[in-house]
């Protein structure tokens, strides 16, 4: 299995993929997965085994609503109740160095709160044809023990392979959901930057490049941000980046500042520095909830008051949305708000965007390629388990999105 992995994320192949997990071990990730621990089970493809890899379910809150028996949706708890919870497949068990096709991790996404099982792999897609290093992500089906599981989105880690294959320097850090500044606009220190990295942990890493970042940014005026986020990053890529999240709706991302007991953060980006150009990118995350607040915000926890740019309630927290739920505006962070200063940029490669890759021409084909090629799974899940979307709800939610992806267009 030492093959390139592009064979994995090939966008034209369903890949079935065949776990073998003890029963006792099945029964206690079942008990509690939310839990997210390891289990030591096999994972054969194409006829070839790995004997000895680790599995576990994994998720944040919304990817195990629904799928849990416990009671509270924001504290996810209990045993499993629905057919698919997304898992994460260890390859390097136990520090072993075995890889699966130049992998050492794969990542299988339930899609249970996406009826049209579209939006994860169309929103990297995306990203990526804007030129903005994300996840490739492909449909698969999921076999565990000889049973079918499922239509899976199998997305690519964010780790140390995903910068080797995405930056002509993959050999830099990478950090997961930690911002430059906090809510107050100040930068964190080294070692805070050091507790989130992803990548290069055993290589007497330093954090001096998004540190400097973050304190100039920090110590800068607001009319020199710009002159500072141009000297460090790709304007054409961090723009587009922003143009496509907002495009899309990917409203539980970077630029949702939630605030929970007096603390506002944001979530779902990976950070990575780009250590022989000396330039920082920002990595999309967990895409399961784009596109569904476009025409109306039909997702009670995240959707964004705020158009891109504005600031609202005079940078204080505010209740917004049916649950009431307290955020503030994105471009109060200075960063943000530096970003939002390049609007002649932005509103060319929203064009750029809206007449490309958002197209008719392109996302629709994009679409109606992979629902032909996941039909046949579809139905067989259908046909094995109860809480699969049916057929017609399933056609139905791909036309939904259709619509969504055209209001945007127009709007």
């Amino acid at each position: 299995m030492n093959q390139n992995y592009d064979y994995i994320f090939d966008q034209t192949m369903l890949h079935t993929f065949e776990l073998k997990i003890p029963g006792s071990a099945l029964l206690e990730i079942d008990n509690d997965p939310a839990a997210e621990k390891y289990v030591v089970g096999s994972l054969t493809f194409q006829g070839e085994t790995l004997s000895l890899v680790g599995i576990r379910y994994k998720g944040s809150i919304g990817a195990f609503m629904g799928g849990l028996s416990g009671l509270s949706w924001g504290e996810p708890s209990g045993y499993k109740t629905a057919t698919k919870l997304s898992m994460q497949i260890k390859i390097n068990w136990d520090n072993s160095s075995d890889k699966f096709y130049g992998l050492k991790k794969l990542q299988f996404h339930s899609q249970n709160q996406d009826d049209s099982q579209m939006r994860e792999r169309l929103g990297y897609w995306l990203f990526r044809e804007m030129g903005v290093p994300a996840s490739r992500c492909v449909h698969a089906r999921l076999m565990i023990n000889g049973r079918f599981y499922g239509v899976y989105a199998l997305t690519e880690e964010v780790d140390g392979r995903f910068a080797k294959y995405h930056f002509a320097d993959g050999e830099g850090n990478i950090y997961k959901e930690f911002w430059p500044l906090n809510m107050y606009g100040q930068a964190f220190s080294e070692a805070a930057f050091l507790s989130h990295l992803q990548t290069n942990e055993d290589q007497n890493p330093t954090a001096v490049l998004i540190r400097s970042f973050a304190e100039n940014i920090a110590n800068a005026s607001s009319q020199n941000v710009p002159a500072i986020i141009s000297n460090a990053m790709d304007i054409d890529k961090i723009i587009s980046y922003a143009v496509v999240d907002r495009v899309i709706r990917h409203d539980d991302g970077p630029f949702h500042w939630y605030h929970r007991s007096g603390v506002s953060s944001n979530h779902n980006y990976f950070w990575y520095e780009e250590p022989s150009l000396g330039k920082l990118h920002l990595i999309p995350w967990d895409l399961d909830n784009a596109f569904e607040n476009i025409i109306s915000n039909q997702n009670s926890v995240t959707p964004i008051a705020d158009a891109w740019g504005v600031k609202s309630h005079n940078c204080q927290p505010f209740s917004y949305g049916s649950m009431g739920l307290q955020q503030r505006s994105a471009a109060c962070d200075k960063l943000t708000a530096g970003w939002a200063s390049f609007d002649t940029k932005y509103l060319q490669l929203k064009n750029q965007f809206i007449q490309g890759p958002l197209s008719i021409a392109q996302a629709n084909a994009k679409l109606d390629e992979w629902t032909t090629q996941i039909y046949n799974a579809t139905l067989e899940a259908t046909q094995t388990h109860k809480d699969a979307v049916t057929i017609a709800n399933w056609q139905t939610a791909v036309n939904q999105l259709k619509a969504q992806l055209q209001y945007a267009r127009i709007h």
